[in-house]
């Protein structure tokens, strides 16, 4: 089986049997390769599609660095999600870190931009969203942006260095808005051309209408589950979590990546916290990506109200700080080690000093530009000091992650379980 990198099996590896004689368990460590010459250093990458990456290791078991090992599972039970949540923060932030070594390289972070081609007028509940038109806030409603407005943006973007461009539309499902569903398949297959990857949040989806998405050039659809399915309807009630689920199996079975995560600050508690990740984790398959939120409470809507009363305790509405996202993505990394953790909207409010605990939890993704959707967010010109102060570069479009230096160098124990037939075959 071929592979990207070298994985060459070194006269030191251990072979052991287990009881049953049709299994091998083969645990190894990669030769290290030449060193890559400048020419070919871009070579050593996973490829691009996630369904091609997590079959390049279909037979791998788990991965041991340092002390800690890894392993992409659909099986955790929220007992063992919330020991790890639980840690000590120093215990989880060490181990988070090493399994991120491990399958990523932490050097390289994705830079996305979401642009709201449709603001305002959604008819949903959301208790933390500007765009309900059950809230009385600053975002007054606009009609869906031209197909040649959105192109433009999404170069602006490019040319600021970011390389996925992520679409939004504030309605609670397409449902048959044929005429705008036709000009949003012409932006993607527009900024598709650019060379850019493309994503789309537009609400429920229908299995016919993910499988034109994909058959456009989509890359990936982001569908939030927000918190867990109890602390859910504290927060909506015009959408079900069953709902939100069957967009993401729509979406998934079209051959799309997922993207899907939650928001940190609306009320809820470390159990819902644990909930969420229990849910994304044991998943037929993890997202491509989970973004991670801390809610901008906006005024006007009923979680901004109530974080604005002073006369009310802290009750955990967008009280949240690094430490909780830190602990949410170092919790996350470990749960899903092959999932790219996003950190999102909030990010204006932590320092550069607190961004970079979170990255070193885990987070290998940003949204740039200065708006997600309604709310503010770091400028281009700010990231791109960041990337520069923190030795960070941008992950290239349409092109797979780099493999861990970590797993080049041989570094990383890599245990792999495989049939007897397929073993010798």
């Amino acid at each position: 089986r071929s592979r990207t990198a070298p994985r060459v099996v070194t006269s030191s590896a251990t072979r052991y049997f287990s009881a049953n004689p049709h299994v091998v368990v083969d645990k190894f460590v990669s030769s290290p390769p030449p060193t890559p010459s400048s020419a070919n250093a871009e070579a050593l990458r996973h490829p691009n599609d996630v369904h091609d990456r997590n079959a390049n290791y279909s037979d791998e078991d788990s991965r041991s660095m340092a002390g800690v090992t890894a392993s992409v599972r659909h099986n955790w039970t929220k007992e063992e999600i919330a020991e790890l949540y639980s840690l000590p923060f120093h215990e989880l932030m060490y181990r988070a870190s090493t399994v991120h070594r491990m399958y990523w390289d932490p050097a390289e972070v994705q830079q996305c931009t979401l642009l709201s081609i449709k603001t305002g007028g959604c008819t949903e509940d959301c208790s933390y969203c500007s765009q309900s038109t059950r809230h009385k806030t600053f975002v007054k409603p606009t009609p869906t942006m031209k197909v040649q407005e959105v192109l433009e943006a999404a170069k602006r973007a490019k040319d600021a260095g970011s390389t996925r461009f992520c679409m939004g539309a504030a309605w609670r499902e397409l449902g048959n808005k044929k005429n705008a569903f036709n000009h949003i398949l012409d932006m993607v297959k527009g900024v598709n051309g650019m060379g850019m990857e493309v994503c789309c949040t537009l609400g429920m989806l229908n299995a016919e209408q993910a499988r034109q998405l994909k058959e456009a050039g989509l890359t990936a659809y982001n569908h939030n589950l927000d918190t867990s399915p109890e602390h859910y309807p504290k927060v909506i009630t015009t959408r079900t979590y069953e709902d939100r689920l069957d967009t993401i199996a729509n979406v998934r079975d079209a051959g799309i990546s997922v993207c899907c995560g939650g928001i940190l600050g609306l009320g809820e508690k470390d159990t819902d916290r644990v909930g969420l990740l229990h849910v994304l984790a044991t998943l037929p398959e993890h997202p491509e990506s989970v973004p991670i939120n801390a809610l901008v409470a906006v005024e006007g809507t009923p979680l901004g109200d109530a974080d604005a009363d002073d006369e009310t305790e802290s009750d955990g509405i967008a009280d949240v700080d690094a430490f909780d996202m830190a602990r949410m993505i170092a919790t996350a990394r470990i749960v899903m080690p092959r999932t790219m953790v996003r950190l999102s909207a909030g990010r204006l409010s932590f320092s550069d000093a607190e961004q970079f605990l979170m990255f070193q939890a885990g987070a290998n993704s940003i949204f740039n530009g200065d708006k997600l959707l309604t709310t503010d967010n770091p400028a281009f010109d700010a990231d791109s000091s960041l990337f520069q102060k923190l030795g960070f570069v941008g992950k290239p479009a349409h092109a797979g992650p780099r493999v861990a230096p970590t797993e080049v160098t041989g570094e990383v124990e890599i245990t792999q379980v495989k049939g007897m037939e397929q073993q010798y075959a």
